[in-house]
């Protein structure tokens, strides 16, 4: 199997993963944990009073997703740097 072929081949396992979750929950609603754990509380203590509010809440869902993926992506994009920069340290300290 070549290095095409096998690329291809993750990347079709990588969509399939991604598009998974969206057919199998076709009625579903998707909250997140904060919601869920809100939900349960009130469900549990109806008289709980949070200790602390948000300093800032985003004006709707979509800057809020928006904002969680913008997070992810830089985390993602400084772990990643640090790996290649120590694979590529590594690879000019063979030479």
């Amino acid at each position: 199997m070549s290095s095409v072929q096998k690329n291809l081949f993750l990347l079709l396992i990588v969509i399939l993963l991604a598009a998974a979750p969206l057919f199998m929950h076709r009625s579903g609603e998707f909250a997140g944990a904060d919601d869920q754990a809100e939900e349960a509380i009130s469900q549990i203590r109806p008289d709980y009073d949070p200790w602390f509010k948000p300093v800032w809440e985003p004006p709707s869902g979509e800057v809020e997703t928006f904002l969680f993926a913008a997070q992810a992506a830089i985390g993602s994009g400084i772990v990643c740097y640090f790996l290649g920069y120590s694979k590529g340290k590594k690879q000019r300290e063979q030479k």
